[in-house]
């Protein structure tokens, strides 16, 4: 079943087109990430999934169906721009987000105390937000998307502003809410987070669509463009080979598109080098991503 189905969308903000015939679907309990550069279309994209723009061409389904104000209390969404009340303190801001969804308050209370030491945040309940670091500020948007328990949870660069640890306390909380079921669409700039955590991309570029799927099936696509090589001693120059990076005891090679694997170890061979690993290598997402907007074709 698809918690979000997204068909043909179209946007263009006084003639100038923003988004473009761009589909994709989101798997009921999925991970699902949504990337693409600066300005390429994303914000816009889950603007009109929620139903807070309107699309001049195209349809979304959302937990089965269209947008409704029920909906809207199964849904938690952190947008890029943070909507915390500044001046009031972080407690009193989260229940009254968390009782706008339909909270009761003593329920509230008593899943914010636990959101709140969990995230470290607990001595910092009675300062203003606007009195809180920018990392902190970031955690508690967090506490109020996922505070009403939603069934499908929209995060726009949840990652923001956090050092490692705090990264790691949303990288398993991201995987806990998805052992539990629920629908999550993230969109980030930190290529190895969606590696780690989501099934499923969509990367957009210049308001389209150009590539869509499983990761695993993404990267063995790409794959036939890098090579690791472990040999003794130095590695011979090789033609073809653009760039060599130290990877996991090996030498990553990176190649040109007129270059295959097998070229590469014909010319290890000619060249007498003794090879103790030679494998094809799965590109990361970020080369992929480098890879396909350099490149600003379409590959499905």
């Amino acid at each position: 079943m698809k918690a979000v189905e997204v068909k043909n969308l179209t946007k263009s903000f006084s003639s100038t087109p923003a988004v473009e015939d761009v589909s994709f679907a989101v798997e009921q309990g999925g991970i699902f990430g949504l990337l693409g550069p600066n300005g390429a279309g994303k914000t816009t994209t889950i603007r009109m999934m929620l139903d807070i723009f309107k699309p001049d061409r195209g349809t979304v389904s959302i937990l089965d169906g269209p947008m409704s104000e029920a909906k809207k209390k199964r849904i938690g969404y952190m947008p890029e721009e943070r909507g915390l009340y500044q001046d009031i303190p972080l407690e009193r801001c989260l229940l009254y987000l968390a009782m706008l969804k339909g909270v009761p308050e003593r329920e509230a209370r008593q899943r914010l105390a636990q959101h709140l030491e969990r995230f470290d945040l607990a001595k910092h309940k009675s300062k203003k937000v606007k009195e809180l670091s920018k990392g902190m500020q970031q955690k508690a948007q967090i506490i109020s998307t996922i505070l009403h328990q939603p069934e499908l949870i929209v995060i726009d660069e949840p990652f923001t502003a956090l050092d490692p640890v705090n990264v790691q306390l949303v990288k398993d909380l991201i995987g806990e809410l998805h052992q539990q079921g629920v629908t999550i669409l993230m969109s980030t700039h930190q290529m190895h987070l969606v590696e780690e955590l989501c099934e499923r991309i969509l990367l957009i570029n210049q308001g389209r669509d150009v590539l869509n799927g499983r990761l695993d099936e993404i990267q063995r696509r790409f794959s036939g463009h890098a090579v690791l090589v472990r040999a003794q001693g130095q590695l011979p120059m090789i033609q073809g080979v653009r760039e060599s990076v130290p990877h996991n005891n090996a030498i990553k090679l990176l190649l040109e598109d007129w270059v295959t694997a097998q070229d590469v170890f014909l010319s290890l061979a000619a060249n007498g080098a003794i090879v103790d690993k030679f494998e094809i290598a799965l590109p990361s997402l970020g080369e992929i991503f480098i890879r396909v907007v350099e490149d600003g074709g379409s590959y499905g």
